[in-house]
């Protein structure tokens, strides 16, 4: 039993970041009915942002920096800040002037730009992991018999939920919140009500992947090794949790996030770690035949 929970904190840890990466797939989709397949690219160049401010600090000062929540705080500001330019890049300049486009060509670019990104990266960056940089000090905070809850993981939770809320706030009490449901709702009848479509399309982009900034920090405190290809398998692990949940569901990607955690850690514990990156495929595979609308999702009808 003790066994048991010990799994239960370290998946839900781990669903809360594939939540906050399932968050901008969901987002994106709800408002363009687009897969931004360059999704978990813009994740991977926040993690590379991180990576990069502390190293730059230490060189300047000349000596290691404190870990602390000073610290993480910076990397986080910085790592959202990138990915949130790196998101309106991608929207401007290779989404934007296909947006009355057929969707085939859409989805083509976003699968383009995936690869260009990850290649790219590892012209700039190196091909070689690098070790994420220590920003807080993991302790034990909780121990009863073989149970040990960690500082990263309560933090990893904290922060995730945090932020989903803040999300929560954004799109129901605010009016660019309420400007982006109308957009998602209706696109042209939006524009026709005085919204800027355009301006609020590029805010998604924004916000989307601010939280895969975030998520990035996160999986680079405990997975403490970064790669230009890091995006690409857990990525896809965080579209089938916004599949699973119920693409275009904000509701839907946080739960489809936390059971994602959840089975793969159970599946670690109990079966083998070998069927680890395959249980994504598995799932994506059942949801699409039983339920193609997810968890959460809406049935719609499409005039064709």
């Amino acid at each position: 039993m003790e066994d048991f929970i010990q799994h239960l904190i370290n998946g839900v840890s781990l669903g809360s970041i594939y939540a906050l990466i399932a968050l901008g797939y969901t987002m994106v989709y709800g408002i363009l009915q687009l897969i931004n397949f360059a999704h978990s690219e813009v994740y991977m160049l926040g993690a590379f942002a991180a990576y990069y401010t502390v190293l730059g600090i230490t060189r300047l000062t000349g000596a290691d920096v404190e870990p602390g929540f000073g610290l993480f705080a910076l990397v986080l500001g910085v790592a959202m800040i990138a990915c949130s330019i790196a998101g309106l890049t991608i929207e401007r300049f290779a989404y934007r002037p296909l947006r009355h486009a057929p969707k085939l060509n859409t989805l083509i670019t976003a699968i383009g730009v995936s690869l260009f990104l990850q290649y790219s990266g590892q012209v700039v960056f190196g091909a070689d992991p690098k070790s994420f940089p220590t920003v807080l000090e993991d302790r034990s905070l909780l121990s009863f018999g073989t149970v040990d809850v960690r500082f990263f993981d309560v933090t990893i939770l904290l922060v995730g939920l945090g932020f989903m809320a803040g999300l929560h706030y954004l799109i129901h009490k605010t009016k660019i919140g309420k400007a982006m449901r109308a957009v998602s709702t209706n696109r042209a009848v939006a524009s026709l009500m005085g919204i800027n479509t355009d301006r609020i399309i590029a805010m998604t982009f924004v916000i989307g992947s601010s939280l895969a900034g975030v998520g990035a920090v996160l999986v680079g405190m405990k997975y403490p090794q970064i790669d230009p290809l890091m995006g690409m398998l857990f990525g896809l692990k965080a579209f089938v949790a916004a599949v699973l949940g119920g693409i275009g569901s904000l509701g839907g990607a946080v739960l489809g996030g936390i059971i994602m955690g959840l089975s793969e850690e159970m599946v670690v514990a109990y079966l083998s770690s070998t069927y680890r990156d395959a249980l994504a495929f598995g799932l994506l595979i059942v949801i699409l035949v039983f339920r193609p609308a997810g968890l959460l999702g809406k049935w719609q009808t499409e005039k064709v």
